[in-house]
């Protein structure tokens, strides 16, 4: 299932809320540099679908702030 995230980086409190059918805003505290704001949205969006971090794949918008981002259901 592909997932739609708006982010803003360099906030002073975290907040992930869903906005609508997979998507979602995200306010995160990292900043957006050395690609830790895409790992912090990454990590919310695995922990808010109960899965692992290795199930979440980055699709687009690696420097923007609308990122799109795929939940595949991991393997047993």
């Amino acid at each position: 299932m592909k997932v739609s995230v708006r982010v803003t980086p360099n906030a002073r409190r975290e907040r992930f809320e869903m906005t609508g059918d997979n998507q979602f805003t995200a306010t995160i505290t990292e900043p957006p540099e050395r690609n830790e704001a895409n790992t912090r949205v990454q990590r919310l969006v695995a922990a808010h679908y109960n899965v692992p971090l290795t199930s979440v794949r980055f699709l687009t918008g690696m420097r923007t702030k609308k990122k799109v981002f795929e939940v595949v259901e991991p393997q047993v």
